[in-house]
């Protein structure tokens, strides 16, 4: 019994922890509430009305949000950036290097739209989507 009680408690504490994502804006912002879909827009191209900001490449909560919220992997989002730059269509948007940099960006901007940590929301943004 205690080798399967400390089997499970090590396989429990090796699993990655997952965090949970909010979609941010300003609280400035008119939007109250957004759809994974709606949110989606913003990130990659489809929509000018926000302005997206991301983490950096290689951050895995980036990865995270593009997989649950945008149902793409990150060379996938790379490739409609560099499609839309290079047609002058649009502008890739800002990279942050952590949760606080994308926080502050957002409560500084009355148009952007980011996502961050659930744990890391305070009054300075208001949270548009909870992902699941």
């Amino acid at each position: 019994m205690f080798k399967l009680l400390l089997a499970t408690g090590l396989c429990v504490s090796t699993l990655p922890a997952l965090a949970e994502i909010v979609v941010i804006v300003n609280p400035k912002n008119p939007a109250t509430r957004m759809l994974n879909d709606q949110a989606a827009q913003f990130f990659i191209g489809k929509s000018s009305v926000f302005t997206p900001v991301e983490l950096s490449e290689g951050n895995a909560l980036r990865a995270e949000f593009h997989s649950k919220v945008l149902q793409k992997d990150s060379a996938q989002i790379k490739a409609i950036w560099s499609k839309l730059v290079f047609t002058g269509k649009g502008v890739a948007p800002r990279e942050f290097a952590s949760v606080a940099e994308v926080k502050k960006a957002v409560a500084a901007d009355p148009k952007a739209i980011g996502y961050i940590d659930k744990s890391a929301v305070d009054d300075s943004v208001k949270v548009v989507l909870s992902v699941q």
